[in-house]
């Protein structure tokens, strides 16, 4: 068993509890003892909302070890459906509480006999599951749960609308720039003349959920959220959805040819090259970027990626295939979709690593050296250490990462948005340099241990204040080449004799 001090995906719960606190008027009870309750603490820090509705939790303690915790389980449910008349309250179980084995159907189906509103236990299995498979998995059981009920009553309706409109799936609380995203994409379904039916789980009622089957097709832009509901909705009622994500210029046409296919298999008759191609050359700035002075002196630098299998897929196919960067590596934490991701990027980077362990990640920069890290907010902290320029592209965010400033990824003002990110995380750390050069301000401390825990190398006070001397641009590589000169000869303290050994070994 290895120690955790960083997951990229969260436990079950927390997919769970994102989705349930994503609509309006659902109340998720989680089942927990004290130390998983941080949700709230977590969404009050980060989501830029004026309010929300806040999980209360069922603590297990000691007392309810003892004799069950059955009774005040059922009773939380019962008093925050009067005291709050929620429309749905959600039983999250966490892998704590399961270790306790009881019948939580049991208790919902009890508490369901005292409440008005509806309950439901969330069906996800914490001990397999991460935060992002149990967010995926919950929202296709909340929508199966309304449209099998509007069924029992005869209340489903029937037929599509009458002009073309779209469902999108997997919008919700503490997701990546979702919010801004989904703003793009409405618009860009407004600009292809397509209604937009509902946005599920953000905001949405569950009353309103029997009205999904209506809209012509479904769009789900991230691959972690929202594709077990589109395949159930497929599977019910033929609806057919579109799961190429719209980040890029590329991505972007491709996704809106998918559209255009799905409507004119529905008699739609629609043609959207001509949008595509002014949209490209007026709006996005990224076809111009790819072909300026900017842009071409990035031509051939080396980029790693991370993140989840939607972003970091995305983001090596704009770096390889829109502005000429090589992509050493790519990767993501998403192991369930590593043959999909696999085949999504491997044509266009060298390497292709799978995996939840940061260290590994930490060190695999480390050994290639990269101009520029695309990543997570993990990889964002070893680029500072490693002094690489880190643009972050996914999930597990920051505060950072929820600018109340537009800032989407996806569609056209996406493109424009990833070409700032892109050019000032290669360019950034040359005002370091400028800075040196002219006397500046640079007081930063040379990182003189390794990423990985392996690492235990030190440096004296003399070969650190010496490494200071060396511009910053060229520092960490500097650094590097010296501790492994040292390694390589077990010398565990890097003294200045064995900086200058190290120096004349290359030849500098």
């Amino acid at each position: 068993m290895k120690l955790a001090y960083w997951m990229y995906a969260g436990p079950a719960h927390i997919g769970t509890l994102r989705v349930a606190s994503s609509f309006k008027n659902v109340h998720a009870i989680m089942h927990a003892p004290l130390g998983d309750d941080y949700f709230n603490v977590m969404r009050s820090m980060l989501e830029r909302e004026r309010n929300f509705t806040p999980v209360t939790t069922s603590v297990v303690d000691r007392h309810v070890l003892a004799r069950g915790s059955g009774e005040k389980v059922i009773d939380n449910i019962t008093r925050k459906d009067r005291e709050e008349t929620p429309d749905l309250i959600v039983l999250t179980p966490t892998c704590t509480s399961s270790i306790l084995q009881e019948d939580l159907n049991n208790f919902v189906e009890q508490a369901q006999m005292s409440s008005t509103g509806d309950v439901m236990l969330a069906d996800v299995n914490h001990y397999r599951v991460n935060e992002l498979q149990a967010a995926d998995r919950t929202l296709e059981q909340i929508v199966k749960f309304y449209i099998e009920k509007a069924r029992k009553k005869g209340d489903l309706p029937e037929g599509k609308t009458a002009k073309p409109s779209v469902n999108i799936i997997g919008i919700s609380t503490l997701g990546f720039h979702n919010h801004h995203d989904c703003t793009e994409l409405k618009r860009l379904m407004a600009d292809l003349g397509i209604e937009v039916n509902q946005v599920i789980p953000d905001g949405a009622s569950v009353h309103e959920l029997k009205n999904l089957p209506k809209a012509w097709f479904n769009l789900v832009p991230y691959r972690e959220q929202g594709i077990l509901a589109a395949q159930y909705l497929e599977a019910e009622f033929g609806t057919p959805y579109v799961d190429i994500t719209p980040m890029g210029v590329v991505e972007t046409a491709r996704c809106i040819r998918k559209i255009q296919q799905a409507l004119n298999a529905q008699g739609a008759n629609v043609n959207y090259e001509e949008y595509i191609n002014q949209q490209t050359l007026y709006v996005s700035e990224a076809a111009w970027f790819s072909r300026s002075i900017d842009c071409q002196n990035l031509t051939g630098k080396k980029a790693v990626v991370f993140g989840d299998s939607t972003h970091a897929a995305a983001m090596t196919k704009i770096l390889a295939k829109e502005m000429g960067i090589k992509v050493v590596w790519a990767g993501t934490y998403c192991k369930n979709d590593a043959d999909w991701f696999r085949d999504e990027v491997s044509e266009y980077c060298d390497e292709v690593i799978i995996t939840e362990d940061h260290g590994l990640i930490g060190d695999a920069i480390a050994r290639v050296e990269p101009s520029a890290i695309f990543g997570t907010q993990m990889e964002r902290h070893v680029g500072k250490r490693l002094d690489i320029p880190c643009g972050v592209i996914a999930a597990p965010v920051h505060i950072q990462n929820f600018p109340i400033g537009y800032k989407p990824f996806l569609g056209y003002e996406g493109t424009n948005q990833i070409c700032d990110l892109v050019y000032n995380s290669f360019t950034l750390g040359m005002e370091d340099h400028l800075l040196e050069i002219f006397g500046g301000h640079d007081t930063k401390e040379v990182i003189t241990k390794g990423i990985s825990a392996d690492s235990d190398m030190n440096w004296s006070k003399e070969a650190k204040a010496t490494l200071q001397q060396i511009p910053g641009f060229v520092r960490g590589k500097v650094k590097r080449n010296t501790e492994k000169f040292a390694r390589d000869r077990n010398i565990s303290e890097i003294t200045l004799e064995v900086f200058y050994a190290a120096k004349e070994s290359v030849g500098a």
